[in-house]
């Protein structure tokens, strides 16, 4: 699956949608932390208001917070206004982890909260001991591919078709010190 801004993440359950008024303090530096059970509502929202298509669903969302193999994090403002997420998969005796969804809420984009996620998603993956990071992304999703290469990743590979509407996927691959 993919890795940008399109398939998995989430918002909020019945929240009111943080305005562009609520972000300046919230964005001047998001807080990520390890997502937890009890924030479910809020990651199935944000999945379902940041992807049109490919997105997690709440069984997946359910299993990945169980999971050692996995890891779910959450940017917020504060407990109550997600702006971001990410999803990591790591597998057993591999040194290579799997960035496989990055997600902004729309009214976050552009202010941080994806660089905040992706420095952490990279902490995680070198605590864990994993020397790469891959993911991949939509061919189309430009923001997605700056933010990307702006922090190191380097493209790979392509995958034709990747996603559910047929839209190709470039593969991407970060070293890790």
């Amino acid at each position: 699956m993919p890795t940008a801004l399109p398939p998995p993440s989430p918002a909020h359950g019945r929240r009111i949608a943080a305005g562009p008024a609520d972000l300046p303090s919230a964005i001047s530096g998001p807080r990520v932390r390890r997502a937890a059970a009890s924030d479910l509502d809020e990651l199935v929202a944000l999945e379902q208001r940041s992807f049109s298509s490919d997105r997690l669903s709440r069984a997946q969302y359910r299993r990945h917070l169980d999971s050692d193999s996995a890891l779910v994090l959450v940017a917020s403002a504060n407990h109550h206004l997600f702006l971001g997420s990410a999803v990591l998969f790591f597998r057993k005796r591999s040194a290579v982890a799997r960035l496989y969804s990055l997600a902004t809420a729309p009214e976050a984009r552009g202010q941080g909260v994806g660089a905040a996620l992706l420095a952490a998603v990279a902490d995680a993956a070198r605590r864990r001991g994993s020397r790469a990071l891959k993911l991949e992304v939509r061919t189309d999703n430009a923001a997605a591919i700056r933010l990307y290469e702006r922090h190191g990743f380097r493209r790979i590979g392509r995958y034709a078709r990747y996603y559910e509407d047929g839209a190709d996927a470039w593969r991407y691959e970060q070293t890790l010190d």
